[in-house]
């Protein structure tokens, strides 16, 4: 193991311990303080075409809230699907209303995910031909810092998804998402203090319950 992958494991652990002290009502409260953020933001009230993750049991932002909330803005939404092959892959699957979020099943760790299928159709990908742009990612992640590095769960789908997507836009002129992670509290670390290596990606913003990182930067790159 290099140096650098014990750091991240040893913050990892570190961060798993501080997280499950705390308590479910913290949790939901902030959750709530950050969805409030993000909805009330210029970078959301400009996207036609989101993506939101689905969060686990514990240990992370709850995002039930604002998934619900984005399904009645009428965006476009897409929630990520782990591939079933061992090549650590992941894709975004639209969600086509509540009704049909209410009926995906619990995947991996928990993280409810939806079927390939819906109503007997192949389910839209956010990699398909002619779908919308992807004009914002939610992330999720176990530390962040101020210079807005991301620590994730150490199995590389987001940077992987990211960089594959990024790609092509790039090649079709487009340019890549706006990246905000949601975190709590806890979670957001001084500058320097989240380990990364060249192949992870930073983030636009961090929307915690305080407060907005990096919000200049995203509304003059917009």
């Amino acid at each position: 193991m290099s140096t650098l992958q014990a750091h991240k494991k040893g913050l990892r652990k570190a961060m798993a311990t501080r997280l499950r002290m705390l308590p479910v009502s913290d949790v939901q409260q902030q959750s709530s303080m950050i969805a409030d953020r993000v909805l009330a933001s210029p970078y959301f009230a400009r996207s036609q075409c989101v993506s939101c993750y689905l969060s686990m049991p514990s240990g992370e932002v709850d995002t039930s809230s604002l998934i619900s909330a984005i399904l009645r803005s009428g965006k476009t939404l897409f929630v990520p699907k782990i591939g079933a092959t061992q090549d650590g892959r992941m894709d975004f699957l639209q969600v086509y209303g509540e009704e049909d979020l209410r009926s995906f099943p619990s995947g991996t760790w928990g993280i409810k995910e939806p079927a390939h299928d819906w109503n007997g159709v192949r389910r839209r990908s956010a990699l398909d031909d002619g779908t919308p742009d992807l004009d914002l990612i939610l992330l999720p992640g176990v530390a962040f810092d101020r210079s807005m590095s991301r620590l994730g769960h150490g199995k590389g789908y987001y940077d992987r998804f990211i960089s594959s997507y990024a790609a092509a836009k790039s090649a079709e002129g487009q340019r890549k998402p706006l990246l905000v992670a949601l975190a709590l509290r806890e979670q957001i670390l001084d500058a320097g203090q989240v380990p990364i290596a060249p192949h992870d990606w930073k983030m636009d913003v961090i929307a915690g319950p305080d407060g907005l990182l990096g919000e200049v930067a995203a509304d003059s790159s917009q």
